[in-house]
């Protein structure tokens, strides 16, 4: 006989990332190896607990006891020997340097992972027996780069070694003197009668100025035994000055130190729109404490402490209205255009007990906007838990997740710039070959280095990811990486879970209809006193609308319910068992079918669209209750916005009945709708419309969350208000409106297509360049061109962050 014990996977492993993190692959094969373990993996069911490990075990071997020991001792080593941290970084100045920095990461003992994004965000997982984050902040001190709150302390102390001497400018202020240095010089030499030596300093404190930055660059990719782009030009600009071609040698200087820190520049621009995410909550709040009303920081606000928020202040914290009425302008996060009415819960200690499940009109956010109106809100969730702070974290995590025209690009370099430097190689021996003196062929091989040299390549990709990610975040969007950002450019196909995505999510008693011989009463109180006990938005729907119909009638007690995954619910009232849920659960799995009346008024409720809920008592049909469920009034002009953007396949998924989900469909402009659905038909559904093609699914990122995991991109929507879909999906809606799906699909394809114009640009570029250097363009137009192609892609790139849907 084999037992199984399902443990919550963040309790085990408190600090892991997501559930492919390679910590959970270590519990895993520990678990396995235990004896009387027959098998262990991770499951998600979108209960509120998304992330679960699952254990078969034989109970024989190993009592239950004893398997929560092995399982809480295993989690506990690997958390306590294995570290995960995401740091916002500075002195990220470009790709390459961020590539660098990765590489020194890596070559710590005791790092087994490591990424750092051009953004200026590091992610890395360590073994805590080999290093340490101390260790690992020396190595980054090292590298020339600082923790972000470290570098800040330092500018206020007058310290500026991050940016150099004149703070963040230095690299452009120290190309420009290296661009007036050159001029000098060479209108010296070529004006003036003055003596050599003149043009000749000039030229030096050129090479100074210029190289000043790409030395450092150099020495570190050295050390590493990596040959980069810096590299070349340090050689080439050696053998111009070899060859005494000092002036051309300081003009390739002057123009690769000034577009590296124009490129810094540009890239500076997407991530302080990152940046600005952060900085929307107040730093602190007033709180009313007793008699007594405080301001404090927001990080010591306690969960239970009443805030005051007056007009027009941003709101310290997530939380529930209890007093006052307002408006709130929910824009910085979930990207709404329209402030949301705010008014003060009905039960303060039921709000408390369950704030997830309170209506929209209650919540609100940290980061938000208030209206004209005073209003008191209790906390939540503490500053670091907020909805604004786990997108801040989320964003930075997903700037380190790199995409697979990334990943291409880097096999491409691997292979590319060894052929270069082999071609580079040949050419130095191009004089015995051709008659032309050695000094010319040295001349050509460095034009070739430079000219083939990928660095527009390098940040063709980044480049478009991390503005792609920061105009989604400015509107209410989340997408954790470059994958997703690129998978959803290019789809055709979306399937849609109805309830809560197409429909309100809140679903109405339509019909009553109770069975010969049943009052209506009875048959409403035994399913709210049921209902009551369960969170199911139809269990919801009949707990609201039952109780108004009942009029204050006293309900019966009800205990011990169960749940029937996508069937329905069994409890318990007295000493009788009491079933609810769908016509198909009768008649199968033991228990007796539909008496004949109710049957029959399942099948017209059916006819009529109407989601039907059959209550059963001890055996006896009390009757049916049929309940309806909304459309969304932005469904229909969304999917005619996702239609004109060339999605051309939208199903609707739905574990309704077939005619249920035809009504619904057709009400919102679908012309497929799949119903009867069980969970785990939705991930056959997902995989069968996999088989045709990439295809999307878009839900609430609870219930769907394991067809979601098995679309090629999952889409949770309302995620501002659901931990839950805010960890499950790849890309998610803060605000819980359909509208701004078309808007996440649109500058997808848009950062797609940029993608691909920078990738044909920077390698159209080293295709053109390469052959004109070998038949004698000099280095300076080379550098020139190979400079401009990285500026190029690099603004091109931030045209994403201006995006507007047509």
């Amino acid at each position: 006989m084999t037992n199984k014990l399902r443990l919550d996977l963040p309790i085990l492993l408190p600090n892991i990332l997501h559930d492919a993190d390679a910590c959970v692959g270590r519990l895993l094969a520990e678990l396995r190896g235990q004896t009387g373990v027959e098998d262990a993996h991770v499951r998600s069911d979108g209960s509120p607990a998304t992330h679960q490990l699952c254990i078969h075990y034989d109970p024989d071997t190993l009592p239950l006891a004893r398997i929560r020991e092995l399982v809480e001792a295993a989690g506990a080593r690997i958390t306590e020997q294995f570290g995960h941290l995401v740091w916002n970084i500075e002195g990220i100045t470009h790709q390459r340097r961020a590539r660098t920095v990765t590489e020194q990461l890596l070559n710590l003992p005791g790092v087994l992972e490591a990424e750092v994004s051009v953004g200026g965000v590091v992610r890395l997982e360590f073994d805590r027996q080999q290093t340490s984050e101390d260790d690992i902040r020396a190595a980054l001190a090292e590298a020339g780069v600082g923790r972000k709150s470290e570098t800040h302390r330092h500018e206020a102390d007058g310290d500026h070694r991050h940016g150099g001497i004149f703070g963040a400018n230095s690299e452009l202020i120290f190309s420009l003197i290296c661009g007036g240095l050159l001029v000098t010089g060479f209108a010296i030499e070529k004006l003036t009668p003055l003596p050599g030596w003149l043009p000749l300093a000039c030229y030096l404190g050129a090479y100074f100025f210029g190289g000043f930055y790409t030395v450092g660059e150099a020495v570190q990719n050295l050390k590493l035994k990596r040959f980069e782009i810096d590299t070349l030009m340090l050689v080439a600009a050696a053998g111009a000055a070899a060859l005494g071609a000092w002036a051309e040698g300081a003009l390739l200087l002057f123009l690769f130190s000034l577009g590296h820190s124009l490129e810094h520049y540009a890239m500076g621009r997407a991530k302080r729109a990152i940046e600005a995410l952060a900085e929307l909550a107040p730093a602190t709040a007033k709180v009313r404490r007793g008699d007594t009303i405080m301001e404090v920081a927001v990080e010591t606000l306690a969960l239970g402490d009443v805030v005051i928020v007056l007009p027009n202040e941003r709101l310290p914290a997530d939380g529930f209205v209890v007093s006052g009425e307002s408006s709130v302008d929910q824009a910085p996060v979930t990207g709404e255009s329209v402030p949301v009415d705010k008014r003060p819960v009905p039960d303060r200690a039921k709000a408390t007990a369950r704030p997830d499940l309170l209506d929209a009109a209650h919540r609100v956010f940290a980061g938000t906007i208030n209206g004209s109106g005073a209003i008191e809100i209790v906390v939540t969730k503490r500053s670091s838990e907020s909805a604004l702070a786990r997108i801040v974290k989320m964003v930075s995590e997903a700037e380190t997740r790199r995409s697979p025209t990334q990943r291409f690009t880097d096999r491409f370099e691997r292979v590319f710039v060894p052929a270069v430097l082999a071609l580079a190689v040949l050419l130095l021996f191009a004089w015995v070959v051709v008659d032309e003196p050695f000094r010319d062929s040295f001349y050509r091989a460095m034009a070739v280095l430079v000219a083939a040299s990928p660095c527009a390549l390098a940040i063709a990709t980044p480049s478009a990811v991390l503005s792609g990610i920061a105009r989604a975040a400015r509107s209410g969007v989340l997408i954790k990486g470059g994958a997703p950002l690129e998978k959803l450019g290019s789809l055709n196909a979306l399937a849609f879970d109805k309830t809560g995505t197409l429909t309100e999510g809140r679903p109405r008693i339509t019909d009553v209809s109770p069975a010969p011989d049943i009052d209506e009463a009875e048959l409403l109180a035994t399913a709210v006193a049921v209902e009551a006990l369960s969170d199911h938005p139809l269990a919801q729907a009949i707990v609201r609308d039952g109780t108004q119909r009942l009029g204050g009638a006293p309900l019966p007690t009800a205990s011990g319910l169960r749940s029937l995954t996508g069937q329905g619910v069994v409890a318990r009232i007295e000493d009788d068992t009491v079933q609810i849920g769908k016509a198909e659960m009768f008649g199968a799995d033991g228990l007796p079918p539909l008496s004949e009346s109710v049957a029959f008024a399942v099948e017209q409720l059916r006819n009529e669209g109407r989601t039907t809920m059959v209550v059963r008592r001890n055996g006896r049909d009390l009757g049916v209750i049929g309940l309806m469920d909304t459309p969304r009034a932005s469904a229909r002009s969304a999917l005619e916005r996702l239609r004109k953007i060339g999605i051309t396949r939208m199903i609707m998924i739905s574990g309704d009945n077939q005619r249920v989900a035809d009504a619904v469909a057709k009400q919102v402009g679908l012309d497929e709708a799949w119903g009867d659905l069980m969970p785990e038909d939705k991930v056959e559904a997902i995989e069968k419309l996999r088989e045709a093609g990439e295809v999307a699914m878009v839900g609430d990122g609870v219930n769907d969350a394991p067809a979601m995991a098995n679309a090629t991109v999952g889409i949770a929507m309302g995620a501002a208000g659901s931990d839950v879909a805010l960890e499950t999906a790849d890309v998610a809606l803060m605000a819980d409106d359909l509208s701004h799906l078309p808007f996440a699909v649109g500058l997808s394809r848009q950062a797609r297509m940029i993608i691909r114009q920078n990738l044909f640009i920077s390698l159209g570029v080293v295709a053109l360049l390469v052959p004109a250097t070998i038949l004698g363009l000099g280095i300076g137009p080379a550098v020139a061109a190979h400079e401009g192609s990285t500026l190029v892609v690099v603004f091109n790139a931030l045209r994403l962050l201006a995006y507007r849907e047509r």
